[in-house]
């Protein structure tokens, strides 16, 4: 909130944050080497134009098991010597004139041959032992062409294989593959460094004392990072001493591009965060929203040191959903990823009630008939009822009751 009472809205904030981050799209792209996809949770994306250095396939071959043949020598019933065999691997032969050669799928065509006969044409329609005396024959002509692959019929050599932006899948690693490539430009992985601020944060596996909670936003958030496709350089749990944040931040062996905390960004006593990056360059106020509206953002300059900041509530539905508003799109955007989650509109079940001056952002599920269930209550440290849930559930500013039966608009969380 400024001086002057204005609150930003949702849709200022997420503007903010996109253009805090934008510069961090001029990123190097990485360069991927090897015969194998690099191992990832989610899809890399293409920084480049690729173009086959070969023609695929690179060479014309069977698309059945059968009878490789020249197609204006075959008349029906008249028998044909069966030549050589032809497995998939061996080298191009030459098809003896008056001769049909068993070949398997995917071996290459024989310089002379035209067409292939499936082996369920010929008769005898099973591959004999091979000697110089076996005979085949066929009942019907063939087209010059038939069951032939030929060169470069998926795509030929020198064109685009695949373009800037796209999203690396199976079928695209696997003509990357195909096309014998092994290096490959990717967007790089944006490295976040994750802070959860707090003396009363304890990590799991420690002893839990009085008045100390186990760190849950650490977890969450570097499983959200991931999804939206950044690397999570570490997650610390970092105690309200000024001091040690900065030493923290100032750490560069970690070659971060930003730093995402959660607590310590209200009007509290022992505000850490806000203590330590409000003078540094990062502006902390409150947005329209609920939960999470307590919200800091901006390059943050510390002695010789910079990098963007985001700074989350403590609370971890607050922090999650902030995430989801405001984080989760600009960084798959970042990656080369969809950034929207699916969104439709669908009726309540029953009715709620939501702070008017405030966007509302309630966890929920849909039931059989297509109507939005909620789970739980709006309060920001329910988070076994966000886990239970499958949608985020949106109430607008202006809006202080909905009536079952009234639609709302939601995004999916479980794809």
């Amino acid at each position: 909130m400024r001086e002057d009472g204005w609150v930003p809205t949702v849709e200022e904030h997420r503007a903010a944050i996109d253009a805090l981050l934008s510069p961090l799209a001029a990123r190097k792209p990485e360069l991927w080497r090897g015969p194998r996809p690099p191992a990832s949770t989610t899809p890399r994306v293409l920084a480049a134009d690729i173009h086959s250095p070969i023609d695929l396939p690179p060479f014309d071959n069977s698309q059945m098991d059968g009878y490789a043949v020249h197609a204006a020598d075959v008349v029906p019933g008249a028998p044909f010597r069966v030549g050589a065999r032809i497995p998939a691997g061996h080298g191009v032969d030459l098809l003896v004139s008056g001769t049909a050669a068993p070949i398997m799928t995917g071996a290459p065509i024989p310089d002379g041959a035209d067409a292939v006969i499936p082996i369920e044409a010929a008769s005898p329609n099973e591959f004999l032992p091979e000697h110089e005396n076996s005979v085949v024959s066929f009942a019907d002509t063939v087209v010059s062409g038939s069951y032939v692959r030929p060169r470069g019929s998926d795509l030929s050599a020198g064109s685009l294989l695949l373009a800037a932006g796209t999203q690396l899948g199976p079928a695209q690693w696997g003509v990357i593959a195909a096309a014998g490539v092994t290096e490959v430009p990717l967007l790089s992985k944006l490295r976040v460094l994750v802070l959860s601020t707090g003396d009363e944060v304890t990590l799991a596996g420690h002893p839990l004392t009085p008045g100390h909670i186990y760190d849950a936003n650490g977890a969450s958030l570097a499983v959200a990072l991931a999804g939206a496709g950044a690397t999570v350089s570490d997650v610390l749990v970092v105690h309200d001493y000024a001091p040690l944040l900065r030493e923290v931040f100032e750490d560069r062996d970690r070659e971060v591009d930003l730093v995402l905390t959660t607590g310590g960004v209200s009007a509290g006593a022992y505000e850490v965060v806000r203590d330590v990056f409000e003078d540094a360059g990062v502006t902390f106020g409150s947005v329209a929203m609920q939960p999470g509206g307590p919200q800091g953002y901006g390059v943050a300059r510390i002695g010789k040191y910079s990098a963007p900041v985001i700074a989350f509530p403590g609370n971890p539905v607050s922090a999650l959903v902030s995430f989801e508003m405001f984080m989760r799109p600009a960084l798959r955007r970042l990656h080369g990823l969809p950034p929207d989650r699916r969104a439709w509109r669908a009726p309540l079940s029953a009715p709620l009630d939501s702070p008017v001056a405030k966007h509302q952002v309630r966890r929920g599920t849909v039931n059989s008939a297509g109507e939005v269930v909620l789970v739980g209550g709006p309060s920001s440290h329910l988070l076994h009822s966000y886990a239970e849930s499958t949608v985020l559930v949106h109430v607008p500013v202006g809006v202080s009751h909905l009536s079952a039966g009234d639609l709302v608009d939601v995004w999916s969380i479980d794809e």
